[in-house]
């Protein structure tokens, strides 16, 4: 019995072998398939990436240019004679050249002015600091860095401030400290601060023209369009919302009228976006149809109350599947009111968003709001009858809830109105052509039925 033991172990050590090798190779002779699968897996998601905005594309293109542009300058420092200090212009290109123009003009205008101002303040510092001897030099300098650090760093937490110059005072205190501090110990510092600033207002400026010249990405008009898709969204959610509410259309919901229920969702996490695309386009030149000082502020305005609106919509939506429902034939007595509330409201935000994009004056959202102006009155009245007191309260509860908020929907609507017409006011917006074409009413000769007229409509 002893001598099987070992012979037990041998067989169990070599059958263990065998399968840890038949499962090395069945992996080896999978992996060229997998890293295939793999390869053309990212290559999907690539093209994706490219396809949903091509100007993706054309920014990493631009990139590439400006680099090859700044770099020449680095190859032919003979010429220039910047030498090693060539390289920070190639760094102030990849730092400074942005996704959209007024990305890029922020920066590059915000390094600029920081690394002179900032390169100026810090040879007044060294100045006064050699004046004390060699000894206090020190103390002083290390004495001016902490200041300006602290004071500089101390107006970063500064709303306005951070919102347009976080980048430039980052870069002042950097710049501070290496041109005070090098100093110290660099007989030259003039000659490199002048290398340095030169080298930088370099890079900002092919990183500008490139971003401008070359298929330009304008970050006011994105936020342009992004304030009117979700006003459409709103609209397109009131739009469904009475037959999906109300039961009335006997056909299944298709996915893309869901999807259209659901669109709403975005727009309650756009803020930060909003700001931050609002605070770029400052920077932005006038361009096409956006003049210079465009009243961007006013398109914060118009995206704070569509929130505030999507905000009741996300209440209105929990109503379409909540287990507690009135029943259908309390329902039925709102539902022509509610109907109607929901449909008027979604062509007037529709007539808004078109006013929008096409940036023409007009008041023909005004002809919705005032219906669905007048269905809400006749909503409140129907609400004050007594033709709710046979029902049980939590019966008419959610009901009378999805009343209250279309009510409060038509009054939101109104302040979004009042905000785009403001906004038209300000950005001038130009008027619709209401007038009508002018015609020329030809004699009819004697001869011919007098019955007949030929008129002539001149464009």
């Amino acid at each position: 019995m002893d001598a099987t033991l070992p012979t037990s172990a041998a067989h169990y050590q070599e059958t263990s072998s065998y399968g840890c090798l038949i499962r090395w190779c069945k992996w080896l002779k999978a992996l060229p398939n997998k890293f295939n699968a793999r390869v053309m897996e990212v290559a999907r998601n690539t093209k994706q990436i490219g396809q949903e905005d091509p100007r993706r594309v054309y920014h990493s293109l631009k990139m590439g240019l400006a680099l090859i542009l700044i770099t020449l300058f680095y190859y032919f420092q003979p010429i220039y004679g910047y030498g090693d200090n060539a390289i920070w212009a190639v760094l102030t290109v990849i730092l400074v050249l942005e996704f959209s123009v007024g990305a890029t003009l922020g920066k590059g205008l915000n390094r600029m002015l920081a690394t002179l101002t900032a390169g100026a303040l810090a040879l007044v510092a060294l100045r006064l600091a050699t004046l004390s001897g060699r000894t206090g030099e020190a103390i002083l300098i290390s004495t001016f860095v902490f200041i300006i650090a602290a004071i500089v760093t101390f107006m970063k937490f500064i709303p306005n401030l951070k919102a347009r110059y976080d980048y430039g005072l980052t870069i002042f205190i950097l710049t501070f400290c290496l041109v005070s501090v090098s100093g110290y110990r660099d007989d030259q510092v003039l000659e490199i601060a002048h290398e340095r600033v030169s080298t930088i207002i370099i890079g900002s400026c092919i990183s500008i023209f490139v971003c401008i010249c070359i298929y330009p990405v304008w970050i006011g008009e994105d936020l342009h369009n992004l304030v009117a898709n979700n006003m459409e969204k709103l609209g397109n959610f009131l739009q469904g919302f009475g037959d999906q509410y109300f039961n009335i259309s006997e056909e299944p919901q298709s996915n893309d009228s869901q999807s259209f229920l659901r669109g709403y969702k975005t727009v309650l996490t756009s803020k930060s976006n909003e700001e931050t695309m609002a605070n770029l386009a400052r920077w932005e030149p006038g361009h096409g149809r956006f003049r210079f000082r465009h009243p961007w502020e006013n398109y914060l305005k118009i995206g704070n109350l569509t929130r505030e609106c999507a905000y009741k919509i996300e209440a209105l939506n929990s109503y379409l599947n909540s287990e507690i429902q009135t029943p259908v034939e309390f329902r039925s007595k709102i539902q022509d009111s509610c109907t109607k509330i929901s449909v008027e409201c979604s062509k007037a935000l529709k007539e808004l968003t078109s006013m929008i994009r096409n940036m023409t004056r007009a008041r023909s959202g005004d002809v919705h709001i005032e219906s669905s102006k007048t269905a809400a009155e006749e909503l409140k009245n129907l609400l004050k009858t007594s033709l709710w007191d046979e029902a049980e309260l939590l019966q008419i509860l959610p009901a009378a809830s999805v009343a209250s908020l279309l009510l409060e929907i038509v009054e939101c609507i109104e302040k979004i109105a009042g905000s785009v017409y403001e906004l038209a006011n300000k950005a001038s917006f130009k008027h619709m052509d209401n007038t009508f074409h002018r015609g020329v009413v030809q004699p009819i000769p004697n001869n011919i039925d007098v019955s007949v007229h030929a008129i002539t409509v001149t464009e």
